[in-house]
């Protein structure tokens, strides 16, 4: 998270909260002059952090005991995934900023987020602060919509030659399985075929990082709050989208229940109870539970309804970008971010 002036902040992974302020309109005054130094900093400290983290999936260091020297010597191993992901990172958080300039609306450059090895990307996405208000249902759809789908422009290819060079390898024993959605399972049907059961494609950094892609994007365009589905949805359906995003805040709780289910239910039904305890701690099981406890503390923040924007009706282009943006969401959609097997 970051500190916010009033305005509201977009970006992937984190979402800094917005409060209704005092009205910024477009072409009463010049935008200030950008600051980008802290930005820079920031940026370089995810580069690496991304960095790292693709070099310790790729080589063994762990195993070996390299420790952090490991780490550096491993480095050249990391940019397979790095860039791809810097990329696709890049691309969303620039499309919200081109947007909001060129809407007039004062916009920080991105704050890019370093979370080295604790995130399984190497970092927690960014954010930008928007110190001026946006006043039109075209503007909010416009600045809400352009990150997730120049994000998605670029996962999307990322992904595709990231599957023509990932093999399909009989499962090991015990590993990760990641989440599944319908676009991601229409790309591997298209690239690779029918996969024989008991095998899985192993994927290579840079096809991890198209899916990451996938991943980052579809939490974005969970339309409540001030997300980037929320924006959207609020563009499109106006203050009703203030009890649909209630509504679909709490169903997130049943996504969240259907894995508690899926993979304590077995355990429960044969008593290993030792494992329920210790599999009920497990991404796979909680994801979509913290999910929900992290839209909860932006709405609290930000304000449990959406800052309205003007009267005004959704031009018709948008309305079908809006609608599009949502059916993107139901493609990219993953019950089961990350599962063990």
């Amino acid at each position: 998270m970051s500190d916010v002036e009033p305005g509201s902040g977009r970006g992937a992974f984190a979402v800094a909260p917005g409060t209704p302020e005092t009205p910024f309109s477009a072409g009463e005054q010049a935008l200030p002059p950008l600051r980008w130094k802290m930005n820079a900093v920031f940026f370089a400290a995810t580069a690496l952090s991304v960095l790292l983290t693709g070099a310790a999936r790729r080589s063994d260091w762990l195993a070996q005991g390299g420790g952090w020297l490991g780490v550096l010597r491993s480095l050249s191993g990391g940019w397979s995934f790095a860039l791809p992901l810097l990329a696709i990172l890049l691309s969303h958080e620039l499309g919200h900023f081109i947007a909001a300039r060129i809407h007039r609306v004062d916009a920080s450059l991105p704050y890019f987020i370093p979370l080295p090895f604790i995130s399984p990307f190497g970092t927690m996405g960014a954010v930008i602060n928007m110190r001026g208000r946006i006043r039109s249902r075209d503007a909010l759809l416009d600045i809400g919509a352009s990150g997730p789908l120049a994000g998605l422009c670029v996962a999307v290819p990322v992904l595709i030659v990231g599957l023509m060079q990932s093999p399909v390898l009989p499962n090991a024993g015990h590993g990760w399985q990641e989440g599944q959605c319908l676009l991601y399972i229409a790309l591997k049907r298209v690239i690779l075929g029918p996969i024989p059961p008991g095998y899985d494609v192993q994927l290579t950094p840079m096809a991890f990082a198209g899916w990451a892609g996938l991943f980052v994007t579809m939490i974005n365009l969970v339309a409540v709050s001030q997300l980037d589905g929320g924006h959207i949805a609020y563009a499109l359906f106006g203050p009703r989208q203030n009890r649909y995003a209630r509504v679909l805040h709490a169903s997130v709780l049943l996504v969240f229940a259907y894995d508690l289910l899926r993979f304590m239910g077995p355990l429960v039904a044969r008593r290993e109870w030792s494992n329920v305890a210790s599999g009920f701690f497990s991404i796979q099981v909680l994801f979509w539970l913290l999910w929900y406890l992290v839209i909860r503390v932006v709405m609290r923040a930000g304000g449990r309804d959406h800052p309205p924007t003007e009267p005004g009706e959704l031009h018709p282009v948008r309305k079908a970008l809006a609608v599009l943006s949502l059916v993107v969401f139901a493609l990219l959609f993953m019950p089961t971010p990350l599962a063990a097997y």
